[in-house]
């Protein structure tokens, strides 16, 4: 099967037979042997070059979007990337009168002191004729350790996983996909045909093209996704890490496949997507509407979707949504904001986006997928940065109640995305996680120590420092024992309280 891209970088063809490791756990399983593949790829050192998603410019909508000359507003910055606000913006976690110790924790390979990352090749794998998905792969010479695979939240793709790539990749063998209709995974062709000479913008045609009949960007499409492409491409079970929407696909995915999956990690997942009935679920309610994603858009849609599509591309918007889920308004999202910006530029993206808005939900809920995970051993560990304004808190501890064995780990500041904003901390967790599952628990959990994780039942709290760019770091990261509970949280403030007032 060949494996196109959009853009024609300097590649080379990957014959890949796909095996599969003899495993003793719950995980053995058998994947068939795939016809060999070709695979284009290119290795990918530094993220400053163009990522265009076209060989051509495009009008969108009312007008073509381009990459501003100057720093957005709100944003302060020079020539070489982008902040957001300033360091003393940067928030700090409340004290709760804990005895906090102190963790000097590895930083993120410094390539200015001559430390090198993994380096990341650019691939396209065609799933299916016209579906090429765009992934990212590192550590592929690391053969005898666990696969990881990333997968992204809404609206972004594998370029949010550059840093889990380049550090993890050292030890692990790591992937990073993008969703279909999503970052460099949108369509190379237009899904439908006009009679109208050329078509700007792609999606809003008179009728369906046959390779995009039924073609929807649903979550059902992304656990499918993602099951092909573990069979096919990986080979073997993988330790699934989701952020946000890539947290509930990949517990979506968990749940139908646990044979395939290792382990699931939850950044921050959100716990619900999308607003219309599942067809196979409730085949009567799903009815009622008469559209739900497919292609073309209806007229309706279609005026919606330029009113909606011109107020998010913008670039004053993106800026906002940064501003909103990082916590650290100190930290350079040149390249999160850049590849954003240039993906609303794909002639694709407004007709995917209205598509993605108005698919039907998987056929599992979050919470349904949780407890299927939880029925068939699926180990499940969760990180959530405390100062998200989307996923609050309260959500990742609701999860939490549900499998009280997950260890759990709060992160702050950090806010909706903490493996971007704090990837020390988050890749420091995962290689403690997956060390402490793969020695079947010989490894003590992140943060204990042998006597502590036997024995923790409610939380502690620790100080991790690490160094990055020259300068001292600190995050305060609270791991949740089994037994701990909102009241715990509750009272533990309140002590905090009292034990000020006395001080005074």
């Amino acid at each position: 099967m060949e494996v196109v891209s959009q853009h024609s970088p300097p590649c080379c063809h990957l014959n890949r037979r796909l095996l599969v490791k003899k495993r003793s756990s719950r995980q053995q399983v058998k994947i068939p042997l795939c016809r060999k593949r070709r695979i284009l790829c290119s290795k990918v050192h530094y993220r400053t070059e163009s990522r265009a998603l076209s060989n051509k410019d495009h009008s969108l909508l009312n007008g073509k979007v381009t990459r501003p000359s100057k720093p957005v507003e709100g944003f302060s910055g020079d020539s070489n990337g982008y902040v957001i606000g300033s360091e003393d913006e940067v928030g700090s976690m409340s004290e709760t009168g804990d005895s906090i110790t102190m963790v000097l924790i590895p930083g993120l390979p410094d390539e200015s002191n001559g430390e090198c990352g993994a380096p990341i090749s650019s691939c396209f794998w065609e799933w299916k004729p016209k579906f090429n998905v765009h992934y990212e792969i590192s550590g592929s010479q690391n053969v005898n350790s666990p696969p990881l695979l990333f997968l992204p939240g809404f609206g972004v793709g594998s370029f949010h996983y550059e840093k889990q790539l380049k550090d993890l990749g050292r030890d692990y063998r790591v992937w990073a996909i993008d969703f279909l209709g999503q970052g460099m995974s949108l369509p190379t062709e237009n899904p439908t045909s006009s009679s109208k000479e050329e078509d700007l913008v792609w999606g809003f045609g008179d009728k369906t093209e046959p390779w995009a009949t039924d073609l929807v960007y649903s979550m059902d499409l992304w656990r499918d996704q993602v099951l092909y492409f573990v069979e096919e491409v990986i080979g073997e079970p993988v330790y699934l890490v989701g952020n946000s929407l890539g947290g509930f696909v990949a517990l979506y995915f968990a749940a139908r496949n646990p044979q395939l999956v290792k382990g699931v990690t939850l950044l921050n997942a959100t716990p619900f997507w999308g607003f219309l009935p599942n067809p196979i679920k409730s085949p009567r309610l799903a009815r009622i509407f008469s559209w739900s994603g497919t292609f073309p858009l209806p007229e309706s849609i279609r005026k919606l979707t330029e009113f909606v599509w011109q107020r998010i591309s913008d670039p004053e918007c993106i800026a906002d949504v940064l501003r909103q889920v990082y916590a650290d308004h100190s930290l350079n999202v040149d390249n999160v904001f850049h590849c954003i910006l240039e993906t609303t530029q794909h002639p694709a993206a407004a007709a995917s986006f209205a598509s993605i808005m108005f698919a039907p939900q998987a056929e599992l809920s979050f919470r349904e997928a949780l407890s299927r995970c939880d029925m068939n051993g699926v180990p499940i560990c969760l990180m959530y940065g405390k100062e998200d304004p989307w996923v609050k808190p309260v959500w990742g501890l609701e999860v939490k109640k549900h499998v009280p064995e997950a260890p759990y780990y709060e992160i702050s500041p950090a806010g909706h995305c903490p493996h971007d904003e704090v990837p020390e901390v988050v890749n420091y967790l995962l290689r403690g996680w997956i060390k402490s599952l793969e020695s079947q628990g010989a490894a003590a959990l992140p943060l204990l120590d042998d006597m502590q994780s036997e024995n923790i039942q409610s939380s502690i709290a620790k100080d991790l420092e690490f160094v990055r760019q020259g300068s001292n770091k600190s995050v305060i990261v609270r791991f949740m024992g089994s037994s701990f509970s909102l009241w715990n949280r509750m009272e533990s403030y309140f002590t905090s309280c009292f034990a000020k007032l006395e001080t005074k």
